[in-house]
């Protein structure tokens, strides 16, 4: 029996683990990097050092990976922690607006849909 909002839930699960594995990536990227460090990164909030960065990437690879695998299996904890992971995302691509503005309000546009989702859909599920 199909689930009302069971769309949405795939969607957001689907979104959770798409960041996760692209966190992924940016963490094996930031480890194996060996180029100069730009100037920029100097007042980064973690310091100057890429290797703080990709531990910082790969636990966020992993909480949302498993996040988004557990929201698609109906969970609840899953559901406040994919919500909180999606504002999170939503709010720091702010930061990127002057550099990057239509991938920034893209990533917000998402972050904005999977916060619908699993706020209005991912909750118990009725049946249609």
């Amino acid at each position: 029996m199909e689930q009302r909002g069971e769309g949405w839930v795939l969607f957001a699960g689907i979104i959770l683990v798409l960041g996760g594995i692209m966190r992924f990536f940016d963490a094996l990227w930031a480890f194996s990097y060996h180029g100069m460090v730009t100037y920029n990164l100097e007042a980064g909030i973690f310091g100057h050092n890429l290797k703080t960065y990709g531990w910082i990437d790969l636990a966020v690879a992993v909480i949302l990976i498993v996040c988004g695998i557990a929201v698609v299996g109906g969970s609840g904890v899953a559901r406040w922690i994919g919500i909180f992971a999606a504002a999170v995302a939503g709010i720091s691509a702010i930061w990127w607006m002057p550099f990057y503005p239509v991938w920034a309000l893209v990533y917000i546009i998402i972050a904005f849909l999977v916060i619908y989702a699993l706020a209005v859909y991912g909750g118990d599920r009725e049946p249609v």
